[in-house]
């Protein structure tokens, strides 16, 4: 079985809005939020903070690993990685290549797609079996450009996050950090 991981720091341009937007619910399942539970889990044992969840970032990460799985051919991907985004959704197309010329084609997407302010950090994870929450979280935590991530380390020692989305269906696995807007939203499980 073939895994990888992908990182992205996504950078979101904040804005201000004169209304308040509606506030979608978005349920995980239940492999997402045991995703979410053994995050929060691996945080508490390095004495971190929990992240508030979100579900604007949820949206986001749920919409992008859906996207992946029904638009995206990982075994014949050519220079577009997991981070891009197909022409076949209520959203911009986006190649995101490994040079990162394209960043900003990814910085809108949680604007774009939940009306979500702040900067948001993109980790992926691909597993040809099926992606679970526990082999995610395990691969991320050995992952050097991951793990830091997750328990604001090295580059990301000096930001708090304020919100966490998770997604997970088919083959993909993501999870949306942000330092930006703070939200902390009920985790509605999906019947």
């Amino acid at each position: 079985m073939r895994q990888f991981f992908f990182l992205l720091a996504i950078v979101v341009t904040t804005g201000l809005t004169s209304e308040i937007p509606y506030q979608e619910e978005v349920c995980l399942s239940t492999e997402e939020k045991k995703l979410f539970d053994l995050i929060m889990d691996y945080r508490k044992s390095k004495r971190l903070k929990p992240i508030p969840y979100s579900s604007k970032l949820s949206k986001v990460a749920q919409t992008h690993v859906r996207d992946l799985m029904n638009n995206y051919d990982y075994e014949n991907r050519g220079e577009c990685n997991p981070h891009s985004w197909s022409s076949k959704g209520d959203w911009s197309a986006c190649c995101y290549t490994s040079d990162h010329a394209q960043a900003s084609c990814m910085w809108d997407k949680p604007r774009e797609i939940s009306g979500y302010e702040g900067n948001g950090f993109e980790i992926a994870y691909y597993s040809s079996g099926g992606a679970n929450a526990t082999e995610g979280l395990e691969g991320w935590k050995k992952s050097p450009g991951h793990n830091p991530l997750l328990i604001n380390s090295g580059t990301w020692n000096k930001l708090e996050w304020k919100a966490i989305g998770i997604g997970i269906y088919g083959q993909y696995g993501v999870v949306w950090f942000s330092n930006g807007e703070e939200e902390s939203t009920k985790i509605i499980i999906c019947k």
